[in-house]
């Protein structure tokens, strides 16, 4: 196996970040496996609240406006859907509802489960879901999540615990679109809430927020049963910080918040534990189109095969990820396998290169602050440079990254879809309708025979004739390279003994906090 190091390297070379972070990678293991058998627990930590350690705060948790993964998945906790996904198969379940049935395929009848109350007492009813779904949709609310409920025509109530959903047109994904919280009929229409004090139906309450702390109670008579344990969920933005709290007892859970190079360390200290499953989601480079030299396909074609996607996935993230051929990842529905891997060949990326007189192009590379990302897209950047295209890195503050995205002010970007459950979610991405402001079409992507295809995506019934609209995409995709599929990462947490019971579903979400006892 080739070493990720080979290249030597200047310290104003890419190579030097990575340089870096395995030397304070190097301490740290150190650090840990000196002091690992000075690890202590107190047994007055029976009864304290989980911790939960997360690199980055929620911007919101008002589940009408959050779109952040820490605030998604803290909502997830304070508030219940209609319907939520199997944490493994991912396929729409009932939640707060008994049970659905289809009249025809425009119109959806759900009876509501009976004895659900809300944080605050009251019964969950027919006229909070109508209220709810109408909110979602109003330009008064301007949720940005009102394209999920775009498709439905009307909702209407049929006595206390039963609705009717009308579409405008057959829509495929509605019952994972109505995996949308629902909230009291009374405040569904109030102002944003920020600090997530809006009634939820969710086995856990908002009970404090303050910066970088949240800290959820467990909720009586809800959409779950009352959890054994609070949570505190902890921001620490730095991961030397973060796992040191784990080694010294004070933080029970970090789901992918430390570096695949400390997780050998961290398995061996006493009371630690490391467990992982596939999951799904997708690590990506967006080029940005329609203007030169990215518009070029040849060029896109010559990126792909300069970047050894296996080696990223062995070495520098440590065997916790799965090479990407195709934007699903395997064991999702909808996953086709590729006939053809997408071929890691410098050799001829150089010479296509050279045919196509685009040797020697100068691009810039957007990326995170986050000391792995930055890392990766340096070793990126030096394979690139291998084949001749010198590439500027340039990490950025999520904020400021995304800014640039919206406003095309880029040529690449390494991203990740950290909740790839839907593959309709690829319209907002890849869809022309879509182009910012519109959505999150950052490429600036407009292909009519995508389009078409995703529609196609958009409108069908039925799992197999999804899965072959889907695989279409996939081809069409591929064919072009409107984005890189780069690699599928694991969900990987790390647990104290307290929360071993604790297993992310494969998106990444937290519910099973829910049941550990």
């Amino acid at each position: 196996m080739r070493s990720p190091l080979r290249r030597p390297v200047s310290p104003e070379k890419p190579g030097a970040g990575l340089r870096l972070f395995l030397r304070f990678s190097v301490l740290l293991i150190f650090l840990i496996e000196a002091l690992g058998c000075h690890r202590s627990v107190s047994s007055a930590d029976a009864d304290r609240p989980l911790e939960l350690l997360v690199s980055s705060d929620a911007e919101t948790l008002d589940p009408r406006y959050v779109t952040d993964v820490v605030g998604m998945r803290v909502t997830r906790l304070v508030h219940a859907g209609i319907a939520r996904l199997d944490p493994e198969t991912l396929v729409p379940m009932p939640y707060v509802a008994r049970s659905w049935r289809w009249h025809d395929d425009k119109t959806l009848e759900v009876t509501l489960r009976e004895g659900v109350r809300f944080h605050g007492g009251s019964l969950l009813s027919s006229s909070d879901v109508v209220a709810t779904l109408r909110a979602f949709a109003s330009p008064a609310v301007a949720s940005r999540h009102a394209g999920v409920v775009d498709a439905i025509a009307s909702v209407e109530a049929d006595g206390p615990s039963v609705v009717r959903i009308t579409l405008r047109r057959p829509h495929a994904t509605l019952l994972t679109d109505l995996e949308l919280p629902i909230l009291r009929a009374d405040q569904a229409f109030l102002p944003p809430e920020p600090t997530g004090m809006l009634d939820g139906l969710g086995p856990y309450r908002v009970e404090r927020w303050s910066q970088g702390e949240i800290l959820l109670s467990p909720a009586e008579d809800a959409a779950l049963p009352r959890p054994r344990r609070a949570v505190f969920v902890r921001t620490v933005h730095d991961e030397n910080a973060r796992t040191l709290r784990l080694y010294a007892g004070r933080a029970d859970i970090a789901l992918n918040a430390i570096s695949p190079t400390l997780l050998p360390a961290v398995e061996k200290t006493a009371g630690l534990a490391i467990a992982s499953r596939p999951g799904a989601n997708l690590t990506y480079m967006v080029a940005r189109l329609g203007r030169a030299p990215l518009s070029d396909v040849r060029l896109r074609r010559a990126i792909s095969a300069s970047i050894d996607r296996t080696e990223i996935a062995s070495t520098l993230l440590g065997g916790h990820a799965e090479r990407a051929d195709t934007v699903m990842a395997p064991g999702h529905w909808a996953y086709t396998p590729s006939p053809v891997p997408l071929a890691f060949d410098p050799a001829g990326a150089r010479r296509a290169l050279q045919d196509a007189g685009l040797s020697g192009v100068h691009l810039t590379l957007l990326t995170s602050t986050d000391r792995l990302r930055l890392s990766v897209a340096r070793f990126i950047a030096q394979e690139l440079a291998e084949v001749g295209i010198r590439v500027e890195v340039t990490p950025l503050e999520l904020g400021t990254l995304l800014s640039r995205l919206t406003a095309g002010d880029f040529d690449l970007a390494t991203l990740q879809l950290p909740e790839l459950t839907e593959p309709n979610v690829l319209r907002v991405f890849l869809h022309s309708a879509f182009i910012p402001p519109a959505g999150s079409n950052r490429g600036r992507v407009h292909d009519d025979d995508l389009d078409a295809l995703l529609d196609e995506g958009d409108r069908v019934s039925g799992e197999e004739a999804r899965r072959a609209a889907y695989a279409a995409v996939e081809r069409r995709i591929r064919d072009q390279l409107f984005l890189l599929p780069l690699w599928h990462e694991d969900q990987v947490v790390v647990t104290s003994e307290r929360a071993r019971a604790f297993v992310p579903s494969r998106e990444g979400r937290w519910l099973s906090l829910a049941s550990v006892p």
